[in-house]
């Protein structure tokens, strides 16, 4: 009965006691500081290849932003607010007659919500079924081989270890200057925007990249108007292709989303009627005028996560945009301590991160490891769907580089046009010269799946023939990516 009294009344005694965590006599090889996709990729890996390997997360589920509230919560909002709209306004024309529609949102947050918490649950399980600890808390450098780790549930324990890689991810990064203050209700960031309790009357999206876009396409399927305010003078955000992008635009405008492009938001000011008062201004200056909103969302990028890491004690170099500083293994400024993901270089990418973790992994362990960054493609989950790896034409002109481009519409593909998903098309770019694909862009059904097809003929620097040759199955959309690399060197058959 004592013992028990005093284990309740310690928090570190009564975790211990449960656990055991490696001591100075006994370090981890590995802990991975960050569980999101970079992170607990990095430690399955680890504990695969035999290293004695611990994840320390602090929001108490495993995979980051991108399952909890980014990637994963925004494709089940995408997918479902689609087949919503699909029955609502597409059905009639596939010989469909269907009546009585009506949204039930809580009922679709509650569906988002499920495949959250199943996929969450699975990772903790690849944990126990690979053998990595998982420690829930927040961790900070003690030095370079001890970290404290302040426990969800109460107290605080250390433990030693050989190497760290740090994968903490990114945050929301706020509005310039901060004049905009986020409150997850009327002002929002992406977290707030997928989980909004009504269907807003307007809603206005500031910043035109790939999470505005997405947010602002569930919201206007379920029936808010919605404007894009974007201070670019396209929207899709960084990588994007010139052309893809103002046909991406074309398409969404049909589809009842307002742009507002080339300008600049000063000021948001919340209203005692429970609206959003936007000022702006052409984004080179000029006459002032206003917006009003039910909600906003803030989506103007976002920012590496550093915060508690006591990075500063032990010397972890940091460049002027709040990056972790690494080489071309994954290194940091100090000897056992490697970063991937958000918080270093690079496009913030799930599966970028992914790709590093595995690769410091293996560099860890045997010294090699591999990331091809001229191969990592970029999906917008929107439909039509927006996906692109490699080159754009305007980055080559930049660079003087002699191209030819094959472009096949979806409209000459049989299966699109059976499928009344016509919009788009698979544009391919080759050099010159050997006819190597340098990029690839397409717009269009399916997207995001069918770019596998180019980053994997990039990655083995295959040409635009070597794709032409390769049959394709009939009737499938992939017959247009085929036929795009056929017209890049020669002419397509279908068009």
């Amino acid at each position: 009965m004592f013992v028990r009294s005093v284990l309740r009344s310690v928090p570190r005694l009564r975790w211990a006691a449960r656990r055991h965590y490696a001591s100075p006599s006994e370090p981890y090889e590995l802990v991975v500081i960050g569980g999101g996709p970079g992170g607990y990729v990095a430690a399955i890996k680890a504990a695969q290849l035999g290293l004695k390997t611990a994840c320390v997360e602090k929001r108490g589920s495993l995979g980051g932003t991108c399952l909890n509230v980014g990637c994963i919560p925004s494709k089940a909002m995408l997918n479902n607010s689609h087949l919503y709209h699909q029955v609502q306004h597409d059905m009639k024309h596939r010989g469909i007659d269907v009546s009585g529609v009506s949204l039930n949102l809580a009922g679709m947050l509650e569906a988002k919500d499920s495949a959250v918490s199943g996929l969450t649950k699975g990772i903790e399980f690849l944990f126990k079924q690979n053998g990595v600890d998982y420690i829930k808390g927040a961790a900070s450098f003690v030095s370079p081989t001890r970290i404290s780790v302040q426990l969800l549930e109460g107290g605080e324990t250390e433990v030693e270890t050989k190497n760290v890689i740090i994968a903490t991810g990114s945050e929301v990064a706020p509005f310039p200057g901060g004049g905009i203050p986020i409150d997850e209700k009327q002002i929002v960031s992406s977290t707030g925007a997928l989980s909004l309790s009504k269907v807003p009357e307007k809603f206005v999206v500031i910043g035109g990249g790939v999470i505005g876009l997405e947010m602002g396409s569930v919201w206007s399927r379920l029936g808010s108007e919605v404007t894009v305010v974007e201070f670019l003078g396209n929207i899709g955000g960084m990588g994007i292709d010139g052309e893809v992008a103002k046909q991406f635009q074309r398409l969404l405008a049909k589809q009842g989303i307002k742009f507002k492009l080339g300008t600049k938001v000063t000021s948001a000011v919340k209203t005692n009627d429970n609206k959003v008062t936007l000022t702006m201004e052409a984004a080179a200056g000029g006459k002032e005028e206003s917006l009003t909103a039910d909600v906003v969302l803030v989506a103007v990028g976002r920012r590496p996560y550093v915060e508690g890491l006591n990075l500063e004690a032990i010397g972890v170099e940091m460049d002027n945009k709040g990056r972790i500083v690494v080489d071309n293994q994954f290194n940091t400024s100090v000897g056992n301590i490697k970063c991937i993901g958000d918080v270093t270089f690079g496009p913030m990418l799930a599966h970028k991160a992914e790709e590093e973790g595995i690769a410091a992994v293996e560099y860890l362990k045997s010294g090699h490891g591999h990331v091809n960054y001229s191969a990592i493609p970029s999906v917008v989950y929107t439909h039509p769907e927006v996906a692109w790896v490699g080159k754009t034409e305007e980055e080559l002109k930049k660079d003087s580089v002699e191209f030819s481009v094959g472009k096949f519409s979806f409209s000459a593909n049989s299966r699109a046009k059976t499928n009344l998903d016509k919009d788009g098309f698979v544009k391919i770019i080759a050099e010159k010269e050997t006819d190597r694909i340098l990029g690839v862009h397409i717009i269009g059904p399916n997207a995001g799946e069918m770019i596998a097809e180019g980053v994997l003929a990039m990655e083995y620097g295959a040409s635009a023939e070597d794709v032409a040759r390769t049959t394709h199955a009939h009737p499938t959309l992939s017959e247009a990516f085929k036929e795009a690399c056929m017209a890049a060197f020669g002419k397509a058959i279908h068009q």
